[in-house]
């Protein structure tokens, strides 16, 4: 056990046993400890600390400025442990920090640092390591100061593993550090000093006490070395050893050995040779271009040498241009090798921190003497280098992102200038100096302050595109675009825009391209503007919108609210037209007159008929219809150029009979969400000449009949017909849709898939889930499939091949209660990526004591048309205490690794959280903000949209209502029905939705592209992850807690891509109809990719089981206790760590091992139990009714009373306590097994078993011993409950196992010590590829543990004392005589051991029945107050 030494000398004590110690909860910064990187061999103290104390005490150079540095004594066996922030300092440090919180550590790395930890053995812990220096100071403290209290020469900070900033003398570190925290979203003073120390932390902001070195900078930009050269191709010149440097785009020889002194010789390479000389080893020839090329040959010493060079020097070969590339180097200054280099005609320097002093700072830049472009964008400038005024020979200059505030009038000294971008600074006005620039035709402003436009752009002629994104234009003038002629293409997205004036009718109509997207207009006249060719105004309020159509190409006018379009005249050139989601509730009549309409998208409005002359049209070859109120679509009168048509989401009972004969270009077709009955034949005659590609007809009304009509499509490649009414599919007509390759028939009636399916070479997916198919379908033996999902149906076995086909990743047979798997069929299943199984439940003593919960769940993930998948679910029935769980989803877009780290440890940070604050915003937050931190170097740059649901009583009504408390960030979303009508919870984070969001980001002076994505990245502005992207996109959550009633009948959780196809009320009404949340989650899927979703799509339902007043309560019902056999105990495991595991529902949606279902939140602690050998005629004790906190049920002395005991129920108040264990007794003296003698009240018992809750908080892992005739299984049933003041407590747990015939107590952090962490160890759960974890038989390893722990000689089993005041047993006064009777009678169980209960006297008249101090819990023997952390004893 690690102890802490008082002495300042010795400050932190690391031994191997650092776990045990690290465990404890004290008042030290950030109780909870965290690993860090690497273990610090020097702590610097503060001048707060008394320099005089400890023994050790010496005079140095930090003793003047009063902060020493103590070595630390570091004491090692084997491997090394972990550090926390409690071994790190004394008693004496962890005061000081405590004082106040402006105080607080930094740590500093040296110059290489590995960031993961070295792996432990003798090995690591032979050299000491000596990067990694703590030092304790305030928030006051300067980098100065720092520097001469450690003889340092300056301190870097680097930012998500990315640049690193060398550090103003004048900068705070700790509050640099502070700062970042609270940005993130922390609050509390105390937690930000606490996550301060985190090593975790790290990965986001790490300081530095020298300047990391990277090799790989390094080599690309500047190699030199001393080598073997010879000058020339003949065999006159000689070998020397020369220095040669590599730097830029020449390669330099100088003309002595060691030094730069004498004549160098410059070699240009671009456009030249590199070649290797095979005669000898390690040879290069270089080459440099043109007539009067130079060639050196070089010999390297190694081979290193000799790749290094070959690479770096072919990509400067391989260039057209005379172009260097030192971008995202964290350069303060450019290498002085490189001014040798003066054809550099591109200089990049993008990403830096470049400096204007220095041999290689920017003064320097115009030596330059060819340079045309240069980028000094992101480089934080703060004023405009004047000296890039000086480059008279740039044409191209990037000084976006750099806190510019003013442009200098020295600007118009570049007279070559042609491009000039300011974007992301602070301008807001331009010198007039700028209009001298004759040649200038591209200049950014995007992102800066103006309040109007320049009127400097008016001199600028030749400037042809206005690019003012992201300002703050309110009025735009269309008069003042009149003057300024020469401007054709307006940029002026995200401007708050209100008004557009015209005083005149030809203003500004030179203007040929308008993008006002994502402003504030509510009418827009632009009639005007007759030269007009493509406008953007999605995402205003419009309500009125009037054109001039002359030259009208494209319009693109979603997301507003228009009830019309005035354009005049008719636009002829019309050719692209987005109208989706606006009130449209007919379609104007030029429509039907533009001769060259190709697109036209007219979702989500409210049209109740289409024009014929329309759909006749002879140009357009892409109509979008869906979600409207179109009854009848109009005949075809002519074959037509339609190749995409979408109806969906309709009222539509038939298609037009003519449709795909007259329409034979037609390859997409959705008609789902209608009242089809049937579908058009293909073709009036036998021969078809349909090339209907993808058809979707999900949820309508079609029977099998469509079957036959289907054959004539016989290019179909995906066929969507799920949710109609079909009972079966005509075998002879499956067969001759060769070409199909995506079939889904969920949701109908089928009792089998024809085998003729096996026809269907090309098929790579099948869904057929939610039917009654009784066979397994003959699709093994296809050579293409991918994908099938026969979930929710009645499978009773699998037939199959000899050999599986290597191409099948994904099988989900989930929901087929009767199926029976031999382990020979799911050996042929392993190397299947996903395989989903339901898990068999065991039925035993255990199973049948825990109480059902008040809620169940279902999900569904699919991978649409993505290689992988990007969704992952976390859901817990049973979490924490009490009556809780905790269901979340996590999307990572385009990558799959965040989403799966969330997945497995986002449930167990909740668990810390709750340790520490009963407040929902905290917790939540907190869990946001850990999870964030912890997914380390993979949050650098992936990131995740997370949403969290936590189901719990409130915390200042512990025994009252139920609330839900959720937590999103980005795009996933949660809908709670009540009342049939659906209630949004979350909050969705995208920059198009969220207006605050987006001047937030606008402020931060973030470049938003035009398809509104921050940086070109994300659309989100807060994500888990992506921390490069600080501080534009932030973790800090959205957090809402919302009361729970009876009138809430389940929640859906979603992801983005669910909720953009399925609305709130469709997703409602489609839960309601099916009821089943394993199935309805399928069907959201389901629909959702039947409506044109391809991308990732995850789905949670979660079904609600609340009363009146939010009581959980299970009716009563009277059982007879049979008489038989035991149950067979089931091995199973339980994963103990730092906090009460999270226990795994027995609900619908459990799958086993093979499936992605059972995460690492959600191992269950279950154990099988049996009865003695002296009396095995008992059979499984009755489950009690479920009981909420409102409604008690009644108990004495924490023995449960269950409804099925057979006497009447008892008056007295049952205060449940904070975890309960059930233990069995053999003895069958104690008169409960008689079946003529009535059983006592107050004690459960099944005729040999009597079970007793003592208040222990241990939860059960059971192993399977070696011998199975002394192994005894004992059955402990974890309980749960709420506390008083709503705060959950989570105790130290035991682990209690039977091996060899000795009961082995095992503390429940030697467990957490072994498995680190659920999600990434494989002793206590298989990991599967697709991130799950589940649970093994058995562990040897545990085993070993356990027979490690120290025994005790008596007592047949201790439950620790509880000296919490909280922690109390409530005993009605009509039943304690009886207790004491039975505890009595309780004491042969142990020979040698007195059963001797005290009891405090109660006070029955009190209005709450009193309590007893958990200590006096009545046992087997004397329940001491215990101080140890491993409770133990031998049988």
């Amino acid at each position: 056990m690690a102890m802490e030494d008082e002495d300042v000398n010795a400050a932190v004590v690391a031994t191997n046993n650092t776990q045990t110690a690290t465990s404890k909860k004290g008042g030290d910064v950030g109780g909870s400890g965290a690993c860090i990187d690497r273990q610090p061999d020097k702590v610097v103290h503060p001048a707060g600390l008394d320099q005089a104390a400890g023994r050790g005490s010496r005079s140095g150079p930090g003793a003047a400025t009063g902060i020493r540095v103590l070595k630390r004594n570091m004491k090692r066996n084997g491997s090394r442990g972990p550090v926390t922030r409690k071994t790190r300092f004394g008693s004496r440090e962890r005061d000081w920090l405590k004082g106040d919180t402006q105080r607080g550590c930094v740590c500093l790395y040296g110059a290489t640092v590995d960031p993961q930890p070295p792996a432990s053995g003798p090995q690591a812990s032979t050299a000491p390591q000596t990067d990694l220096q703590l030092v304790l100071c305030s928030t006051s403290t300067t980098v100065e100061e720092l520097c001469a209290q450690r003889d340092g020469k300056g301190l870097y900070v680097q930012l998500h593993g990315d640049l690193v900033r060398r550090l103003d003398p004048s900068e705070r570190p700790l509050q640099i550090l502070y700062d970042y925290l609270a940005s993130m979203g922390y609050a509390d003073p105390v937690r930000v000093q606490q996550e301060a120390a985190n090593s975790d932390l790290s990965c986001l902001i790490r300081f530095y006490s020298e300047h990391p070195v990277n090799a790989d900078q390094q080599e690309r930009t500047l190699l030199k070395g001393v080598f073997s050269v010879r000058k020339g191709k003949t065999q006159l010149h000689k070998w020397a050893e020369r220095k040669v440097i590599l730097c830029g785009t020449c390669l330099i020889v100088a003309s002595v050995k060691d030094s730069l002194t004498g004549k160098l010789h410059i070699l240009p390479l671009v456009g030249g040779k590199v070649e290797e000389v095979k005669r000898r080893l390690h040879c290069l020839m270089f080459s440099s271009a043109g007539s009067q090329a130079q060639t050196y040959f070089v010999n390297f010493d190694t081979l290193a040498d000799y790749q290094r060079w070959h690479r770096q020097a072919s990509k400067v070969v391989s260039q057209t241009v005379s172009m260097v590339d030192l971008s995202c180097y964290s350069l303060e200054a450019v290498p002085e090798y490189l001014f040798y280099s003066q054809d550099i005609t591109h200089l990049n320097l993008r990403h830096n921190f470049m400096s204007l002093q220095g041999p290689g700072g920017l003064l320097n830049l115009p030596r330059f003497s060819q340079l045309k472009s240069l980028n000094l964008s992101h480089n934080r400038l703060g004023v405009f280098p004047e000296c890039a005024c000086e480059i008279l020979t740039l044409t191209e200059l990037n000084l976006s992102c750099n806190n510019l505030h003013v442009v200098p009038v020295q600007i118009g000294n570049l007279q070559s200038l042609q491009t000039l971008s300011l974007d992301g600074n602070h301008l807001s006005s331009l010198p007039e100096e700028l209009g001298d620039l004759s040649q200038l035709n591209s200049l950014g402003l995007s992102f800066n302050n103006f309040s109007h436009i320049p009127a400097v752009l008016e001199r600028l002629s030749a400037v042809d595109k206005l690019a003012m994104a992201g300002n703050r234009v309110e009025t735009l003038e269309l008069c003042t675009l009149a003057i300024m002629s020469h401007l054709k293409n307006i940029d002026l997205r995200l401007n708050g825009l209100r008004w557009v004036k015209s005083e005149s009718p030809d203003a500004a109509s030179q203007v040929t391209q308008l993008d006002l997207r994502d402003n504030c207009l509510a009418t827009l006249d632009l009639s005007s503007i007759c030269s007009l060719e493509t406008l953007h105004c999605q995402r205003n309020q419009l309500v009125t919108l009037t054109l001039s159509g002359s030259t009208l190409r494209m319009l693109h006018a979603s997301s507003n609210r228009l009830t019309t379009v005035n354009i005049y005249p008719v636009p002829n050139q019309l050719t692209h037209m987005e109208l989706s989601q606006n009130l449209l509730e007919y379609l104007p009549d030029w429509v039907c007159d533009c001769r060259k309409i190709e697109m036209l998208d007219l979702t989500h409005n409210l049209l109740s008929e289409l024009p014929s002359r329309l759909l006749n049209s002879l140009s357009l070859r892409k109509l979008l219809v869906g979600n409207n109120r179109l009854q009848r679509v109009p005949d075809l009168l002519d074959h037509v150029p339609l190749e995409a048509l979408d109806l969906q989401h309709n009222k539509l009972a038939e298609l037009p009979e003519s449709l795909f004969y007259k329409a034979l270009n037609l390859k997409f077709l959705n008609a789902s969400a209608n009242a089809l009955e049937s579908i058009p034949p293909s073709s009036q005659s036998e021969e078809s000449l349909s090339t209907l590609q993808e058809l979707y007809l999900t949820g309508n009304n079609l029977n099998e009949n469509c079957g036959a009509l289907l054959v004539g499509h016989q290019n179909l490649r995906v066929l969507h017909i799920a949710y109609n009414q079909m009972l079966s599919f005509p075998a002879s007509k499956l067969s001759k849709l060769e070409l199909l390759e995506e079939l889904d028939l969920s949701g109908n009636k089928l009792k089998t898939i024809p085998s003729t399916v096996s026809s269907c070479k090309r098929l790579h997916t099948l869904i057929a889930h939610s039917n009654h198919i009784t066979v397994f379908p003959e699709i093994l033996n296809l050579p293409e499939i991918k994908l099938v999902d026969l979930s929710c149906n009645e499978l009773t076995e699998i037939q199959l091949p000899d050999s599986m086909p290597a191409t099948l990743q994904d099988l989900d047979l989930t929901g087929n209660n009767s199926l029976m798997l031999e382990h020979k069929t799911l050996n042929l299943f392993s190397h299947i990526t996903t395989l989903k199984l339901d898990q068999k439940p065991t039925t035993t003593a255990g199973d049948s004591l825990s109480a059902p919960t008040p809620w169940n769940h279902g999900y569904s993930e699919m991978s649409g048309q993505r290689n992988k998948l990007c969704v992952s679910v976390l859901t817990v029935d049973r979490f924490g205490d009490g009556v809780e769980a905790c269901y979340g989803i996590f999307d990572g877009d385009r990558n799959e690794e965040v989403p799966r780290l969330l997945q497995c440890t986002m449930g167990d940070v909740l668990c810390e959280e709750l340790q520490h604050s009963s407040i929902d915003n905290v917790y939540m937050c907190n869990t946001f903000l850990t999870s964030h931190r912890k997914l380390g170097m993979a949050g650098q740059k992936l990131g995740a949209s997370a949403l969290l649901c936590y189901f719990h009583h409130k915390p200042s009504d512990p025994g009252g209502y139920l609330s839900l408390t959720v937590a999103n960030v980005g795009t996933c979303q949660a809908v709670l029905c009540r009342g049939g009508r659906p209630v949004p919870l979350s909050k969705v984070y995208s920059l198009e939705n969220c207006t605050e969001e987006m001047e937030r980001v606008k402020l931060s002076k973030a470049i938003i592209t035009e398809d509104n994505k921050v940086s070109g990245v994300t659309c989100c502005s807060r994500l888990l992850g992506c921390s490069y992207l600080t501080p534009w996109v932030l973790p800090k959550p959205w957090v809402h807690t919302e009361p729970l009633c009876s009138q809430d009948e389940f929640l859906i959780l979603g992801n983005r891509a669910l909720f953009e196809w399925v609305s709130y009320q469709e997703a409602v009404c489609t839960v309601q109809a099916v009821r089943d949340p394993r199935a309805a989650a399928k069907k959201l899927c389901t629909l959702a990719q039947s409506y044109g979703c391809k991308d990732n799509i995850g789905a949670v339902v979660v079904s609600l089981h609340i009363g009146e007043d939010s009581c959980t309560c299970e009716p009563p019902v009277s059982t007879t206790e049979p008489r038989g056999a035991p149950p067979v105990p089931a091995p199973v495991t339980v994963t103990p760590g730092p906090s009460e595991p999270a226990i795994l529902s027995s609900s619908s949606g459990i799958v086993s091992e093979f499936s992605s279902e059972t995460s690492a939140s959600e191992v269950g602690s279950e154990a099988g139990s049996t009865a003695s050998d002296e009396h095995q005629s008992s059979g499984p004790a009755p489950r009690p009714e479920r009981r909420c906190s409102l409604h008690p049920a009644t108990t004495l002395c924490g023995i449960m009373v269950p409804g099925s005991g057979g006497s009447g129920t008892h008056p007295g108040l049952f205060q449940r306590q904070p975890s309960c264990a059930t233990f069995s007794s053999n003895q069958s003296d104690n008169g409960l097994d008689s079946d003529d003698e009535a059983p006592l009240e107050g004690v459960i018992s099944n005729g040999s078993k009597l079970e007793v809750e003592v208040d222990i908080h241990c939860c059960a892992f059971q192993l399977r011993s070696g011998s199975t005739e002394s192994a005894q299984d004992f059955d402990l049933d974890k309980r749960h409950s709420d506390y008083p003041n709503g705060k959950m407590r989570r105790q130290n747990s035991v682990v209690v196992s039977a091996t060899n015939g000795c009961l082995l107590a095992v503390c429940g952090r030697e467990i957490a010590d072994l498995k680190k962490s659920p999600s990434t160890c494989s002793l206590f759960g298989k990991k599967l590829s697709n991130g799950s974890v589940v649970a093994p038989e058995d562990s040897h390893n545990l085993i070993e543990v356990a027979l490690e722990a120290p025994k005790k000689k008596s007592g047949y089993f201790n439950a620790p004392a509880q000296q919490d005041p909280e922690d109390q047993l409530i005993v009605p006064p009509s039943l304690e005589q009886e207790v004491r009777e039975q505890l009595r009678g309780q004491s042969p169980l142990v020979s040698g051991s007195s059963l001797t209960p005290s009891f405090k006297e109660p006070v029955w008249d009190h209005p709450h029945p009193p309590a007893f101090p958990s200590n006096m819990v009545p046992g087997p023997g004397p329940a001491p107050f215990l101080q140890q952390e491993v409770y133990d004893t031998a049988l």
